[in-house]
């Protein structure tokens, strides 16, 4: 077993921090990299060290693989947590870290690969007997041969690239008349998003939900499930909120998607934390979509339901140590709900803002935790992810989390850029999310800009009025200071 003591976190923003967090409890020494528009944030100021490795753009600077690399070696740290996002499911970065004589505190570059590709993922699981949607595990691009397997499949049907995610690649085709069309645009996508046109065929569920299992293996073939989290309410495939456990899973569905899920990782020899993804149709029969080979945005309610810290499993298990619990040593206490706040316009088709954070209060209190990456008084950089925080609940029961998470929205005053706190308040309102029965298609059957008013509360309109008219005095009778760094951290030349 190796004992790690300095970690370089490849990652930004809330992610670097929460990590940071776990490992100084540890013991462990960090360091933060950033791109010159992340050099006052609090990642950065947080960490032992600090290395700057060039400009915004994230090709420029954090999936630079060779710039993190020197970092690694300036630092002298000898492990990468990759977090989620970026390089996270890159098994070349993998390689690299590994042939550097680093430590990547993720599962290895071969397990990132087969369940990189998802018919090479099919092809392994269905040796596991893992349910699968119906349809093809192999690539395809005759649209005749299409057309004969989606007449035996049925319509409608699913076409998905065989690379990447995040609905790039994706198309539903309802009628043959329109396979044709859809799958060259569905190919062309990939291409542009991927470097890989290759697509292949599913049945479609319609109004399915979306289930996924956090699992922990460690380098010894030890592998556990820590129960569902149910991630239906989506927009254009990105999740919205997510919760566990499941209000539409019981106590026998879950063993045995937990025990899938298992069957999951043990095909690709899988070790660390991960999340296998399925699809649930209405008759409760589920189907492997997908797994991701990382830690997920929204493990921290996995964290709040059964007490683990996830990252700190995660180092553990990249030391070489076994799993610190077995499958009956875990049980689900209460209830946990993630809501993410993002810096964009729900009035107005969800578009990025950017801008200032004039004011910015968080909640606290009973059941509230926070993971975000930024201050008063902070801009919204444009060159990322526009998420500006994961607000995170725990009830004893599923009531009471939603009611703590109401009382965190309107505990939480964020004024000088758009953001979607009203949304999750619009949305765990929602009769549908309240008696379960939602599904993926809940923002486009249930959402319209124009319900959002009737989430805020008169009192709170003219609040913030009036916080508007203090900031605009402010701004034209007082200078702005500027960024005032007082934490110790070494700053370390930029790479280029």
């Amino acid at each position: 077993m190796t004992k790690i003591k300095k970690i370089l976190i490849a990652n930004r923003g809330e992610i670097a921090l929460r990590i940071m967090k776990t490992a100084k409890d540890m013991g462990i020494r960090t360091v933060a990299v950033f791109s010159e528009a992340d050099r006052y944030s609090p990642h950065v100021k947080y960490a032992d060290e600090s290395v700057c490795i060039g400009p915004p753009p994230s090709s420029q600077s954090y999936l630079d693989q060779a710039k993190i690399i020197a970092a690694c070696k300036e630092t002298k740290a000898d492990a990468i947590h990759p977090g989620y996002g970026f390089l996270s499911e890159n098994a070349d970065f993998a390689k690299l870290a590994e042939k550097s004589g680093l430590i990547f505190i993720g599962p290895s570059s071969k397990s990132i690969e087969i369940m990189g590709d998802k018919l090479t993922a099919k092809q392994a699981v269905k040796k596991y007997d893992v349910p699968l949607v119906p349809g093809m595990d192999e690539a395809i691009k005759d649209v005749k041969v299409a057309k004969e397997i989606s007449k035996k499949i049925g319509y409608p049907i699913l076409i998905k690239a065989r690379a990447g995610g995040g609905g790039k690649g994706m198309r539903i085709v309802w009628k043959e008349k329109d396979l044709e069309e859809e799958m060259k645009r569905a190919m062309s996508e990939a291409k542009n998003a991927f470097s890989n046109e290759a697509v292949f065929i599913e049945k479609f569920i319609t109004s399915p939900k979306h289930i996924e299992v956090q699992i922990l293996g460690d380098q010894k073939g030890n592998i556990i499930h820590l129960f569902e989290r149910e991630c239906t309410i989506q927009r254009r495939h990105q999740k919205v909120i997510e919760e566990a456990p499941s209000v539409s899973v019981d106590e026998e569905k879950r063993n045995e998607i937990g025990q899938a899920a298992i069957n999951v990782a043990r095909s690709c020899g899988y070790y660390g934390a991960g999340t296998v993804e399925f699809v649930m149709d209405d008759k409760k029969n589920f189907y492997f979509l997908e797994m991701n080979t990382r830690l997920q945005v929204e493990h921290p309610v996995t964290e709040m339901i059964t007490g683990l810290d996830l990252v700190k499993e995660q180092i553990h298990i990249a030391e070489g140590k076994s799993l610190s619990v077995k499958q009956e040593d875990v049980s689900i206490n209460g209830h946990s709900l993630e809501i993410r706040v993002y810096a964009e316009d729900p009035e107005n088709n969800f578009l990025p803002d950017v801008g200032e954070l004039k004011v910015y209060e968080t909640p606290a209190g009973p059941g509230v935790r926070l993971d975000d990456g930024f201050e008063e008084g902070m801009e919204i950089p444009i060159h990322y992810d526009p998420m500006i925080s994961k607000l995170i609940t725990h009830g004893k029961d599923r009531k009471e989390a939603i009611s703590r998470m109401l009382r965190a929205i309107k505990d939480y005053k964020i004024v000088g850029v758009k953001n979607s706190l009203d949304l999750g308040a619009y949305v765990i309102q929602h009769p549908a999310f309240q008696d379960g029965s939602f599904t993926t298609k809940f923002m486009e059957e249930h959402f319209k800009p124009e319900d959002l008013q009737k989430t805020i509360p008169k009192e709170i309109m003219e609040i913030a009025a009036l916080v508007g008219g203090k900031l605009y005095l402010e701004q034209n009778h007082k200078p702005v200071d500027s960024p005032n760094i007082t934490s110790k951290w070494k700053l370390r030349r930029v790479y280029r």
